[in-house]
């Protein structure tokens, strides 16, 4: 026997349909009469509508059995499609298909739908006229087995007839009838795309999407969903779909969009697009993707329609498949997802999704239900799981991934995995979130770098005006990362996941693995005391950061290694033990950020270049004076001097003509003291000088009489400085001389009430150590 099924094209490629069914349909009929009518007719539009159909397209041979897989068809069918017609009780294989149905139909749940084809549905049920005499040759000669087969099959006959079905006359609309047919039959299918079950977090992302949609509207709605790779948008829409898709007739989800994104699948994407909503598979067919757009909008714009575009990557995309809400009729909804934000903007979608990271239980659940049986960790396993879970920082992916990896291993082996994943990023993680690294352009990438290996942490002002100055169009860059769902700007700090941290790190560690020199970026303490042992030439490095926690000993910096530098821009130290020779040197003149936290020589460098400086930090060292000459520091734009308590002489502010922000603390003095430590006074004459408005920060820690000094001199200064931040933890006590001081100072310069401040509020808390502030703004 020839048997031919048609599974129902998944309206992607790779869905698969949960269902104890392996088809939907099952069609019996008999071939002489209606293979080239009604049921070839029938069996398109079941096609066309991607119904997952089973038909046996030769007639059984004379005196042969049904085969086993015909049966097994007949019992994973959902639902079965009896066409009876003229000859169809002359068939024994047709009668026994027939007995199976309904034997089906009672264990199985089996929907049955009987079509009487050109024949009188009484005569079929009650075997009477051309019925009747189909059965008298199986009548014939027939002993008491064959009988009480005869009986079966008239039996199961009787109890199809009574079942609501279509009659189709000599006269009837053919098409009309089909059409009724697969109306009721889409009715029966539940349209279900399979969804791991190991799904946490789900109901609240639903209940929202749901919400934006409001699927009771008549309106056309569009929505966005994004967010990082890996984090469950694909699964979540999955989800959506099988949720509400039972309110629509017309649906397409299109997977893998990205993936697909040449002319030639493209072109098959609006082909699928058409497919599925109209119901036209091989009727309508699309010449090349130009031709697409007009098609959706005169084909669907009447037409309600649920329409999944799932990975879109680009605007061409949106504009092939589904430019304008107006391309769909009254009702329908588009969802789109995406990594990149900026595609959904406000006059395509009506409302955008972010898919957040899961919370801290959400991820212990969600990697428990891969890394163990019964979902729940032993003791052996609970710390274990815990360090993996923060690894993870969850990301749906990566707990999937880990879970899989880990499962049914030893705790031995998780604590070699996890000692790897230290080390090395796992290569299935890194796979799903390397696409969208690998759709950003150059600069994107560098910026991206810097990010990762300095400035996760930051406020965003302070990176962007770092990268300015390196040359960088930094703000455009930085929005770029943001829409694409690489970093995540939140309180104006810049924060990225773990992962993509560590997949970038990774990125610049696989630019030369053996030798630290040829990478653009180093941050490893061992990799630094690599290259300063170097002779040869280094001038690949483009930045150094370095932390207490990175450099157990000390370390000596030559001002031979750094003239081998020669592209150096970023430099960071945070580490006391840091030794460098008195004629130490930067040569790089592209230094654009200098951060170093126990600078040990008495100033900078008689050579310093600080042409391309743009922040400059040095807290806590023995630093007398920045630098021994003059220097053009016209790029400088934050410069914070903290605790450098030799300090004697601080900068000219006017050689600083786009300094934005600057804090200085703990060194300065009051009138008449012998501390050699410059006065407040000498940095209120020198901001008076400055023809650009900047934040400012003096911390004042001494006594009464430097704060009166103080708010006298800010007169020199209110229209060049937009904040002046004041500590007075030591001045507490005297609050009502302070608060008088400050009251007529305000009243005089200040129409807001700011200056109403009640410190004896405050009186209880003279004794905290955490300093009270107050900003006197202009």
């Amino acid at each position: 026997m020839a048997s031919s099924s048609t599974q129902r094209p998944s309206s992607s490629s790779s869905s698969t349909f949960v269902s104890k069914w392996c088809y939907d349909v099952f069609l019996n009929f008999r071939g002489e009469d209606t293979r080239t009518n009604i049921t070839d007719h029938l069996y398109s539009a079941l096609i066309r509508n991607n119904i997952n159909t089973f038909i046996d397209d030769e007639e059984l041979p004379k005196g042969g059995e049904i085969a086993p897989e015909l049966l097994q068809a007949i019992e994973e069918s959902r639902i079965a499609v009896v066409v009876f017609s003229e000859t169809y009780a002359y068939s024994k294989w047709c009668l026994e298909e027939l007995v199976n149905i309904m034997s089906c139909k009672v264990e199985r749940e089996r929907k049955v739908i009987p079509i009487f084809y050109h024949v009188d549905p009484s005569e079929v049920r009650n075997q009477g006229g051309i019925y009747e005499k189909a059965f008298t040759p199986h009548e014939e000669n027939a002993d008491e087995e064959k009988r009480e087969k005869i009986r079966i099959w008239k039996n199961a006959m009787t109890e199809a007839c009574n079942l609501a079905g279509y009659h189709v006359k000599v006269d009837s609309h053919e098409s009309k009838i089909i059409d009724d047919i697969i109306k009721e039959i889409h009715a029966i299918i539940p349209k279900v795309v399979y969804v791991n079950e190991n799904i946490v977090g789900m109901n609240s992302h639903l209940e929202r999407l749901i919400s934006l949609l409001n699927i009771q509207s008549n309106d056309v709605r569009m929505i966005g969903v994004y967010g990082i790779g890996g984090i469950g948008k694909t699964t979540i829409i999955t989800a959506l779909y099988n949720k509400i898709s039972n309110q629509f007739r017309s649906i397409s989800f299109l997977k893998n969009i990205r993936e697909e994104c040449t002319k030639e699948s493209g072109l098959l994407k609006l082909q699928q697009l058409l497919d599925d909503t109209l119901g036209v598979k091989g009727l309508l067919t699309l010449k090349n993707i130009l031709e697409g757009p007009n098609v959706i909008k005169n084909r669907l714009s009447s037409k309600k329609v649920l329409v999944f575009l799932d990975d879109i990557d680009d605007l061409r995309q949106l504009e092939n498949l589904a430019q304008e809400r107006c391309w769909f009729g009254h009702g329908s909804r588009i969802i789109i997802t995406t990594r990149k934000k900026y595609l959904l903007t406000a006059d395509r979608v009506n409302d955008m999704y972010e898919v957040d990271k899961l919370n801290n239980e959400e991820a212990r659940q969600l990697f428990c239900s891969y890394a163990f049986e019964n979902h729940l960790p032993g003791m052996d396993y609970r710390d274990l799981t815990h360090q993996v879970v923060r690894y993870a920082n969850g990301l749906p992916l990566a707990l999937k991934v880990l879970g899989s990896l880990l499962f049914g291993k030893e705790p031995k082996d998780w604590t070699s995995e996890l000692n790897n994943l230290a080390e090395v990023p796992n290569m299935d993680i890194t796979k799903v979130l390397k696409i969208s690294y690998d759709g950003l352009d150059d600069m994107e990438k560098r910026i991206f770098l810097d990010i990762v290996c300095f400035f996760r942490g930051p406020r965003a002002e302070v990176v962007t005006a770092i990268l300015d100055g390196s040359g960088f169009y930094a703000e455009s860059g930085i929005n770029a990362l943001v829409d694409r769902c690489f970093i995540t700007i939140s309180n104006k700090v810049i924060e990225m996941h773990d992962l993509l941290t560590q997949m970038g790190k990774e990125f610049v560690y696989k630019e030369c693995r053996n030798d630290p020199g040829e990478r653009s970026r180093l941050w490893r303490y061992t990799d630094v005391c690599r290259v300063l042992k170097k002779k040869k030439w280094i001038g690949k490095i483009e930045g150094i950061f370095l932390d207490d926690g990175s450099m157990p000993k000390q370390m000596k910096f030559t001002s031979q290694t750094f003239k081998r530098m020669t592209r150096l821009s970023v430099l960071g130290v945070s580490y006391k033990r840091v030794k460098l020779s008195e004629d130490f040197s930067f040569p790089s003149r592209d230094l654009t950020f200098l951060d170093w936290d126990g600078y040990p020589l008495p100033s900078l460098p008689s050579n310093f270049h600080a042409d391309s400086l743009v922040y400059l930090c040095l807290r806590n060292s023995n630093i007398k004076q920045l630098w021994k000459r003059n220097l053009s520091l016209e790029k400088l734009r934050r410069m914070i001097l903290h605790g450098l308590k030799q300090l004697i002489e601080i900068p000219e502010f006017s050689t600083m003509p786009n300094l934005e922000y600057q804090t200085l603390s703990d060194f300065f003095t009051r009138d008449g003291s012998e501390n050699k430590r410059p006065k407040i006074d000498k940095v209120i004459e020198s901001l008076s000088k400055m023809s650009t408005i900047f934040y400012q920060t003096i911390y004042l820690t001494d006594t009464m009489d430097q704060l009166i000094e103080t708010a006298n001199s800010l007169e020199k200064i209110k229209g060049n400085v937009k904040s002046f931040i004041i500590d007075f933890e030591k001045l507490v006590k005297m609050y009502t001389f302070y608060e008088m001081t400050l009251t007529a100072y305000f009243k005089e310069d200040s129409d807001q009430e700011f200056s109403k401040i009640n410190l004896n509020d405050s009186k209880n808390e003279a004794s905290s150590s955490n300093p009270q502030m107050i900003s006197l703004r202009q």
